[in-house]
């Protein structure tokens, strides 16, 4: 149902309204999604008061999302190629919503882990459809907008969720303590629920594919022996149990290839399409996501700690202090897509690692000369220098890594490109423990702790900066310019399924 031209009212012009109004819909869930991951860390010592969780729980409420979502994310992206991404969306954004009311009316500690596992659970559906229904969806033309859009909401959700965790925590709505920054999230999740039901149009792969359930076994396996020592190796005093179960996800990982490869020639339906990893674009793209989500991982969570425990901010001063950073990663990551990316190609990128690496370094600077009595506005220069590095970082970035991938297979690749951002976040939050706790004493005396903090700080952006400039070498091996997108007819979104072939222009 096209045409060259098409009157205000037609079918192709509501088709073109509703697909737009779809875009917002899984926006508003991967910016939900982001939030969550965040928000709790800032209501941890709300958490401890009002429900009596002990520092186990507390590191199960954080660690137990994270890897119910890295584990599940490549089986979701995978399921909604085979069942319908709509479907597993909707399932997911449900699932997530009733997760948050869980999470938000537990009676106990144990209830809010396992809620907590649950929501990880449901995001890992949710999220990976996000990037296919966008790739299923929307003409290769018009896809350099949307992830300009989609670096925005990433560059918004790094940092609302510390500020609006700082806010709900200090407010106390009801007297509730920790409990709304979950149940902020049923409004969010069943406005979605409703909204997706009747805007978003239903893709799938178009050859009949089936679940591969020992591939989905060997990935979760191998991510868990991964993750679990890394997200718990600090606390735990990195016994020797877990360097054994890294080395040994590695063996899972090789079997899962060696499975994967007889799988496609059997069949035709593996969990990991391997041929991805033939496409140039989206190989170099997978390096650097994971190489880019280890920086991440680091800053963040350093961050968090100089600020609040180093300079001893509350949490609302020190979520206000991210704020420019989140303008600006919004605004870069607009203008990267829509007039940078087409011009320049991947200079843009290195261009945004580059500007990253000195955001770092400027912000080593000033925490050497201000010490503990840098304010805010101080923090403004660095972090808007980063928050454009960033921002020209990672709308193009996803772009570029999904630019060549068949339709047939955009859950799978969406699914693996959240999987590896996961495993560097996860790998940055390990090496945390040497770059940043691993310089100073385990027994501070209260009065020299910001002082150790701070020098933390600043050998741990000496890491980070020096890995921003190895994602910069990395880069040279993404195409030089945006790849032409390889399914057909880039003026017609191509959806392979619908149920209501009306919405389809």
């Amino acid at each position: 149902m096209t045409s060259t031209e098409t009157p205000l009212n037609s079918p192709a012009t509501t088709a073109d309204r509703r697909r737009w109004i779809a875009l917002a819909i899984v926006m508003t869930a991967a910016f939900m999604d982001l939030v969550d991951v965040t928000i709790v860390n800032i209501a941890i010592p709300s958490i401890q008061r009002d429900a009596g969780a002990s520092v186990s729980h507390i590191q199960w409420i954080t660690a137990g999302y994270a890897l119910a979502f890295a584990a599940g994310l490549i089986t979701g992206g995978r399921l909604g190629d085979i069942h319908g991404r709509k479907r597993l969306f909707l399932i997911g954004i449900g699932g997530f919503t009733l997760a948050s009311a869980l999470c938000g009316f537990a009676v106990n500690p144990e209830m809010l882990v396992a809620s907590r596992i649950l929501q990880g659970g449901m995001a890992a559906l949710m999220v990976p459809q996000v990037l296919s229904i966008v790739h299923a969806t929307f003409p290769a033309h018009e896809r350099g907008k949307v992830f300009g859009l989609f670096g925005a909401v990433v560059g918004l959700g790094a940092v609302s969720g510390p500020l609006l965790g700082a806010l709900l925590t200090e407010w106390n709505l009801f007297g509730l303590e920790w409990r709304p920054i979950f149940l902020i999230n049923l409004p969010v999740g069943i406005a979605g629920l409703i909204l997706g039901r009747r805007y978003i149009t239903e893709s799938k792969a178009p050859q009949a594919l089936k679940l591969d359930l020992v591939g989905v076994a060997l990935v979760t396996l191998g991510l868990l022996m991964l993750l679990y020592p890394l997200t718990r190796g600090r606390e735990l005093g990195w016994p020797m149990w877990g360097y054994v179960s890294m080395a040994g996800a590695l063996a899972v990982f090789a079997a899962l290839v060696a499975y994967e490869k007889r799988k496609t020639v059997r069949d035709g339906s593996p969990l990991v399409e391997l041929s991805l990893f033939k496409v140039k674009s989206f190989a170099a793209g997978i390096a650097v996501q994971t190489v880019f989500g280890i920086a991440l991982g680091i800053f963040f969570l350093v961050w968090t700690f100089y600020m609040q425990t180093g300079l001893g901010w509350g949490e609302l001063r020190a979520g206000l202090t991210g704020v420019p950073f989140s303008i600006a990663v919004s605004m870069a990551a607009g203008l990267s897509v829509q007039k940078l990316t087409p011009r320049f190609g991947r200079k843009v990128l290195q261009a945004g690692a580059l500007l990253m690496a000195i955001g770092v370094l400027i912000y080593i600077w000033e925490s050497e000369r201000y010490g503990l009595s840098i304010a805010p506005w101080q923090m403004a220069l660095p972090l808007v220098v980063m928050g454009v590095g960033m921002g020209l970082i990672v709308a193009p970035l996803t772009d570029a890594i999904l630019s060549e991938v068949p339709r047939e297979h955009a859950g799978s690749a969406s699914g693996l490109i959240s999987t590896v951002q996961q495993m560097g976040n996860a790998l940055g939050l390990g090496l945390v423990s040497v770059v940043f706790f691993g310089t100073m004493s385990d027994h501070l005396p209260r009065a020299e702790v910001g002082a150790a903090f701070v020098d933390a700080f600043q050998n741990a952006l000496i890491w980070v900066a020096a890995v921003m400039t190895a994602i910069f070498l990395l880069m040279f091996a993404l195409p030089k310019r945006p790849a032409q997108h390889v399914e057909g007819d880039e003026t017609t979104p191509a959806v392979a399924v619908d149920k209501e072939p009306e919405l389809v222009g």
